[in-house]
């Protein structure tokens, strides 16, 4: 799985793919377009480099001290060629995790848990098996993929089932529950002694979901409706449940699976998200994830103490330049500016979201495609 991990992972191979590239558009509230010397015209080549290289389409949306540019390129339905939109609201996976992780830093600001408490406590006996122990584990280790619970997208039999192509097609409307994703964990031994090192697991996340509604007697989504998504107006930001829809302005959603590149491309937007619950279920779009970054580093959704905690990051071998703090990634681009995010990843969909630290400028973006193309690069562009 790369440093900067998401939901998929190693397991929703990003492939290669030969897709014709069309013509980039751009719309927004700036009327700049990404022209040469208007501070975008970087980032526009970077997206469109992300089509040439097969991705089906992408949308972004910058804000900073000038006001608010989107743009967006190639396809957002290869049935009808419709193009995608500033406006799409996608499967944004794995950046669900920035949300959950502020919830339970307010939950400790307001005195009703602490990062230190373990898991246990709040869910006893449900850490057991094969090595895991709830008991040794703490809050901040599951918030910081410290914990060494195994990751249970990782097991062969989850990802034949969910992430390939005839597994996915059987699959792809089961409910599953929580507990069920924990058990699945639970059948492998730790990855290794809590503390001792750093691996990425969509399990932390999910218990840290159910931490939430054991602390809160609600479920985190009405927590995080409550909390942050109703606050700061996130309109097109949701956490669906069962639902296994995209609600509309969106796009189709599409991969190729662990095929060739040059195989046939499935339409994969339907899906029950269930699969993902608090590790990267949400859905939401450019401007509301540029909207909540930065809400988020300027200081408005969690205390001096909570947000300095949030920060506070762990190495992550292999990958120097990255840091991963409370389900937030400081990541030192290559001309020294470092940016603050998550990226995530689920079936059709990757999604990077980066902030600068003062909240004033911020990028968000999605492909909806999962084989091809580099979100990362798209960022570079944007920031340097």
């Amino acid at each position: 799985m790369r440093a900067r991990a998401t939901l998929v992972g190693g397991t929703a191979l990003l492939l290669t793919a030969a897709l014709a590239a069309p013509a980039l558009a751009a719309t927004g509230g700036r009327s700049d377009g990404g022209r040469p010397g208007t501070g975008h015209a970087a980032t526009r080549e970077a997206i469109e480099e992300a089509v040439e290289a097969g991705v089906p389409g992408v949308t972004a949306t910058a804000n900073d001290t000038h006001g608010t540019w989107s743009t967006t390129a190639g396809t957002g339905d290869l049935r009808t060629g419709a193009p995608r939109s500033a406006a799409d609201r996608y499967r944004v996976g794995s950046i669900t995790k920035s949300f959950v992780a502020t919830v339970l830093l307010q939950l400790e600001a307001e005195g009703r848990l602490s990062l230190d408490d373990t898991v246990d406590r709040w869910l006893p006996g449900v850490v057991r098996g094969h090595g895991h122990d709830g008991r040794r584990i703490t809050v901040r280790r599951l918030l910081n993929h410290t914990s060494g619970i195994y990751n249970y997208t990782a097991d062969e039999d989850f990802a034949r089932s969910y992430f390939l192509r005839d597994g996915f097609f059987r699959h792809r409307y089961d409910t599953v529950t929580p507990r069920e994703l924990v058990a699945v964990a639970m059948r492998h031994e730790p990855d290794f002694a809590p503390g001792t090192s750093w691996n990425y697991s969509n399990t932390n996340y999910v218990l840290a979901g159910l931490v939430i509604e054991k602390v809160t007697g609600h479920p985190y989504a009405t927590e995080v409706r409550r909390r942050i998504i109703r606050p700061l107006h996130l309109t097109a930001t949701s956490v669906p449940g069962t639902r296994v829809t995209v609600p509309r302005p969106s796009s189709r959603a599409y991969s190729k699976f662990t095929e060739p590149a040059t195989s046939r491309t499935y339409d994969v937007t339907n899906l029950s998200p269930t699969i993902a619950f608090s590790a990267g279920e949400m859905i939401s779009n450019s401007a509301d994830l540029d909207r909540f970054y930065s809400a988020l580093l300027r200081g408005k959704l969690l205390p001096a103490r909570q947000l300095k905690e949030m920060k506070t990051t762990v190495k992550i071998e292999g990958a120097p330049n990255i840091g991963y703090g409370l389900g937030l990634m400081d990541t030192k681009l290559t001309c020294g500016v470092h940016v603050w995010g998550h990226d995530g990843g689920i079936h059709g969909s990757a999604s990077s979201a980066a902030t600068t630290a003062d909240g004033r400028h911020s990028l968000a973006l999605n492909f909806n495609g999962d084989w091809a193309g580099d979100t990362a690069a798209v960022i570079e562009k944007e920031f340097c």
